[in-house]
């Protein structure tokens, strides 16, 4: 008996209609996955509208302010919107919030991967745990909290490193301290750091924990050290996601307001020394000229957080960049 005439069996999918197979990829084939896809589609339009209007704002109202500037407004030293004529400068607040930054990335970033690493390779399971839930408590933390500890804990504790850092490195003025207040950009730097501290800690943990085992267990079949393992097998797999979790602690470190405005002491002026007082950020200066500015002034205001806004891109827009450059090393495409 033939078979293949009694028996109705379905024709493999290799020979099913191409446009039966479009259509499901294209996920066209339920209702539901329509619903879906509008509302993503339309979820990721909605995005690119707000950030386009943002940018259209920013931009309209920054003209109007350097419009009537007196000074250059890329390199005055100086902010006085109140007065006539009208002289504001940027200089001074990107010096800042770039050293700033700067700073808090060399602090941060080699301590979370090294506390990442403790907690998926290290430690043990019963120490991992809470050490992890102390790390994401810390994200918790409210940042005006982080600036009352700052302000009233961690700058009275600076002086004794302030002194030994101006004892063997003041020679190179970096690091030379005039005894003032130790409210500088090194404390909020670290400052800074501390409050990055979970984010880039939490985002490399989780990439790490996805190393493949096999690599791992390849590595100690050749015979390889835990160390070994860590620098043939985890951190190349992981480094995109390390560069992912970089790059959103500097979006906090850029912005960050409250915390820098409670520990900093602001002026306009650039100091080579991190130790003395000096400088400013983008977000300190809005916070604390904002209340007491007229029309004009803020104007000048969203001019600054325009340039802000304008780092910002230029930072993630390079860390999509590493990112991609380096996709074969997370497992996935970036």
């Amino acid at each position: 008996m033939d078979i293949s005439t009694t028996t109705d069996v379905p024709p493999p999918a290799a020979q099913r209609p191409v446009a039966e197979h479009k259509r499901a990829a294209r996920g066209a084939t339920r209702p539901g996955d329509r619903i879906f896809l509008g509302l993503s589609r339309g979820s990721g339009i909605l995005l690119l509208v707000i950030m386009g209007a943002i940018a259209v704002f920013l931009t309209y109202r920054a003209c109007l302010a350097i419009s009537k500037d007196h000074g250059n407004f890329l390199t005055t030293f100086e902010w006085n919107t109140n007065l006539q004529p009208a002289t504001f400068g940027i200089a001074v607040l990107a010096f800042g919030t770039i050293v700033s930054s700067v700073v808090a990335m060399a602090i941060a970033v080699p301590v979370a991967v090294a506390i990442a690493l403790f907690i998926t390779h290290y430690a043990p399971r019963r120490m991992s745990g809470p050490v992890a839930y102390v790390v994401d408590l810390l994200a918790a933390v409210p940042s005006i909290v982080y600036g009352l500890w700052g302000a009233l804990v961690l700058v009275p504790h600076m002086n004794g490193l302030y002194g030994w850092l101006d004892d063997f490195f003041g020679w190179t003025g970096v690091f030379s301290w005039d005894q003032g207040a130790p409210r500088s950009m090194l404390t909020v730097g670290i400052l800074l750091a501390i409050m990055i501290l979970p984010i880039i800690t939490n985002v490399s943990r989780e990439v790490f924990r996805q190393v493949p085992r096999m690599h791992e267990e390849a590595a100690l079949a050749l015979g390889a050290t835990r160390w070994e393992v860590v620098r043939m097998a985890v951190l190349p797999f992981g480094r995109s996601g390390v560069i992912s979790a970089s790059m959103l602690g500097l979006g906090r470190a850029l912005g960050e307001t409250m915390a820098v405005a409670t520990v900093l002491s602001p002026s306009f002026d650039i100091q080579a020394s991190l130790l003395n007082p000096g400088g400013g950020t983008f977000a300190q200066n809005i916070a604390s000229k904002f209340s007491e500015a007229d029309e004009f002034g803020r104007d000048a205001l969203i001019a600054s957080g325009l340039v802000l806004f304008v780092i910002t891109l230029v930072v993630n827009g390079a860390a999509r960049l590493i990112i991609a450059r380096r996709a074969e090393y997370s497992g996935a495409n970036a």
